[in-house]
């Protein structure tokens, strides 16, 4: 029964395994300084990068970071701090729901609240996508990092007459800041890959972004259109952008598995 668990571990991890040596195979070759550095070329010429989609990449991830963050973690001290239980367990119940929804109807929300009203895809359309997303991830990570700061110290916060909204502040938030960075990490893992909701919202680019209103480039943009394209050199990129973007998800993890490693220290 033991050999068969650690057979069991080992066939979760396979193609975790498998898919990111298919990737060094096929896009490692294309990673160079120009990739890094250059913007893509046009359709049917060699060379060029994805600089602006990287960079786009992150400026979406940090645009969803402000729009949904606070939004989620708010939510989350109102169910620990706040909330009744009979209230509370509504609001789990649809952030539960909303966790489920598929990627793709997020687009459509932003599109029809971002893209329609703004009369055109913008960098801003893209990150509220995103934000959409993260909301209720934030919002249960949030709440089940607080719940597990011991009763004790609001209890001997309260005693010595401080206010509640101080306790929640200077103590419960700063008890649970690591938890809360994990819980925030988890949720840009789970959005900097997400295809669709930017494909409806930020459209994508072939140039650097210069405005919030403006079309924007990402990696998963990039990675469909190159990888759907006729051209052998458009595919290498595809390849190489998509390794680009899991090593930019297992630092996310790793930084979540680090800081959980410290928290438990």
């Amino acid at each position: 029964m033991s050999a068969l668990a650690v057979l069991c571990a080992l066939l979760v991890v396979l193609p975790l395994i498998l898919v990111f040596f298919h990737l060094l195979k096929m896009g490692f070759s294309s990673l160079n300084w120009n990739f890094f550095t250059k913007l893509p070329k046009p359709a049917g010429e060699e060379g060029g990068g994805m600089a602006n989609a990287i960079v786009g990449t992150i400026e979406l991830m940090g645009l969803a970071l402000v729009m949904g963050v606070p939004i989620g973690i708010l939510g989350g001290i109102y169910l620990s701090e706040y909330g009744s239980e009979k209230t509370n367990s509504w609001i789990r119940f649809g952030a539960d729901v909303l966790n489920g929804v598929p990627s793709i109807v997020w687009g459509l929300v932003g599109y029809a609240l971002a893209v329609m009203p703004m009369q055109g895809y913008s960098a801003f359309s893209g990150g509220l996508a995103l934000a959409f997303i993260m909301i209720p991830m934030v919002l249960r990570t949030t709440e089940e990092v607080l719940v597990l700061v011991p009763n004790a110290y609001r209890e001997a916060a309260m005693a010595l007459g401080i206010p509640r909204w101080k306790i929640t502040t200077n103590i419960i938030l700063r008890t649970a800041f690591k938890g809360l960075v994990t819980g925030v990490l988890l949720s840009l893992g789970r959005v900097a890959g997400e295809t669709a909701p930017i494909l409806f919202t930020a459209l994508g680019s072939s140039d650097w972004n210069h405005s919030l209103k403006e079309p924007i480039a990402a990696l998963p943009i990039q990675i469909y259109y190159y990888a759907i394209s006729p051209f052998e050199d458009q595919n290498r990129q595809a390849w190489a952008g998509a390794l680009v973007l899991i090593l930019l998800v297992f630092l996310l993890s790793a930084s979540v598995r680090f800081i959980s490693s410290r928290r438990g220290k």
